[in-house]
């Protein structure tokens, strides 16, 4: 059972409603031999069930195979629809249920329970079956109605009495309505959850754009101008170098100049972007993660913005790290984010916890946490992650406070 629930456990939300919805359409499968085994009871085993057992086993495995291949088609997996497969289901379904009729107006089968529970079967989970590839609505509406309009019409064509042929179709109504409505539904929330499991994918992927368009923007606004300055400095010191004058040594001094410039802003430019201010990245990762549907709660002091330039630096990035891997690994419902300074001890500790992670890692472990502690090593921290226990992960920093710098600072 342990071994299930892990199986379990290791899939997001999307993947557990596939998986719950394939395994559903499967216990349809099962149902509906069951149900076919039944109406072939009264015949006995007879030559009437030996003639009937292939197209019967054949439109069984036709409505698996297409429910199957269908929720391929609906989740993305599979770009075309089978629609040669819900063609040759239907054709045999109309085959068998004809016959099926035809032996019942025959006398051929004498028991009055054999043909309506094997033509409403046959025709009910068919119609979920196709109804599970049409993309509108107003496609699955008319699946029922034409199912009974063409039980209603066969059982006549074949010799049934009318009441009879009427009583058909009004079994294949309720058959037909019940399993279009689970399968309709069925496709439609699992379009909906696949697409929300996609969105909050494509999110992660957009903050970390966003913030690469962001250094780009800022390293162009500071590059740009003085590589533009350089280029006209550089091209009239060659005019002056070709007429012999002086001034071109001037003119090369100058782009000397303007360079070392360019490199110092360069640094400051990605000095910014590293030494982040902790309190913005606390707020950012609140936005994000509840933009993406997470309860989060972070709780930090006014005291945060008065700690010491590199330890803002250091922890701004574990706050970034462990937002992406809250968005990107598991499936998080609730997250906690708590920083805290403790004076008598000197240390300020960063706790970042969340449910939803998987029991075996998806994966190889990636680099994230290696730079992480090499990044709080530099401030003499320590960075402690893994299980909590109850399906969380829990991530802890802490770095130890130049008490001195600290005051200053404040």
């Amino acid at each position: 059972m342990s071994k299930l629930t892990g199986w379990w456990k290791d899939r997001s939300s999307a993947g557990k409603v596939e998986l719950y919805t394939r395994w559903s359409f499967h216990t349809f499968v099962a149902i509906e031999a069951f149900m076919i085994l039944l109406g072939l009871a009264p015949t006995g085993g007879g030559t009437v069930a030996a003639w009937l057992a292939l197209p019967l086993l054949a439109q069984i495995a036709l409505c698996g195979v297409v429910s199957s291949r269908t929720l391929d088609w609906v989740v993305g997996t599979r770009a075309e629809r089978p629609v040669w497969l819900m063609v040759a289901m239907l054709a045999v379904t109309a085959g068998t249920s004809v016959a099926v009729m035809a032996l019942r107006a025959s006398g051929t089968v004498t028991d009055d329970s054999f043909a309506p529970t094997l033509v409403i079967n046959l025709v009910g989970f068919a119609t979920g079956s196709l109804t599970l590839g049409l993309p509108k609505v107003r496609h699955m509406a008319l699946v029922t109605p034409c199912a009974t309009v063409f039980t209603v019409g066969a059982g006549l064509a074949v010799g049934l009495h009318v009441a009879v042929a009427v009583a058909y179709g009004i079994g294949v109504v309720f058959a037909g309505l019940l399993m279009a409505l689970a399968c309709g539904f069925s496709a439609w929330l699992l379009r909906i959850v696949h697409e929300l499991d996609r969105a909050r994918d494509l999110q992660a992927q957009l903050a970390v754009a966003e913030e690469r368009l962001r250094f780009g923007r800022d390293l162009h606004d500071v590059m740009g101008r003085n590589l533009a300055v350089i280029a006209l400095k550089s091209e009239l010191a060659v005019q002056l170098a070709r007429r012999e004058r002086p001034e071109a040594v001037d003119q090369m001094i100058e782009v000397q100049r303007i360079a070392r410039e360019s490199q110092r802003e360069v640094r400051d430019v990605v000095r910014g972007y590293r030494e982040a201010d902790l309190a913005v990245e606390l707020e950012g990762a609140r936005g994000v993660l509840s933009a993406a549907g997470m309860d989060c709660r972070v709780e930090f002091a006014t005291a945060a913005r008065t700690l010491p330039g590199e330890v803002q630096s250091a922890l701004g990035w574990v706050v970034r790290e462990a937002t992406t891997n809250v968005l990107r690994h598991g499936d998080a419902r609730s997250c906690l984010i708590r920083l805290t300074a403790q004076r008598p001890s000197g240390t300020v500790t960063l706790l970042v916890e969340n449910d939803g992670v998987p029991e075996a890692p998806a994966g190889p472990p990636g680099s994230g946490l290696a730079g992480l502690r090499e990044r709080l090593a530099a401030v003499d921290g320590t960075l402690l992650a893994g299980p909590a226990g109850g399906g969380r992960f829990r991530l802890r920093a802490e770095v130890p406070l130049d008490t001195r710098r600290t005051e200053v600072r404040a």
